[in-house]
């Protein structure tokens, strides 16, 4: 039974995550201008997004290596 009950569990997750990774892409910043933000997307991803939805941006600091 604990065993089904964990299968079934694991099968929900990997669906929700799926799910998730599935509404999210990368594009590329071209112009800022005020507070206007251009975007360059994929023309397969600029179908989702229409002019006047909400966007949440996310910004990846990039770390510096140092080597020898």
């Amino acid at each position: 039974m604990q065993k089904k009950l964990l299968v079934l569990a694991m099968a929900i997750a990997f669906t929700a995550a799926s799910a998730v990774a599935a509404y999210s892409f990368t594009c590329e910043v071209t112009a800022v201008n005020g507070s206007t933000v251009t975007l360059k997307c994929n023309a397969r991803y600029a179908k989702k997004v229409a002019v006047g939805n909400k966007v949440k941006v996310r910004i990846k600091k990039r770390k510096v290596v140092e080597g020898c």
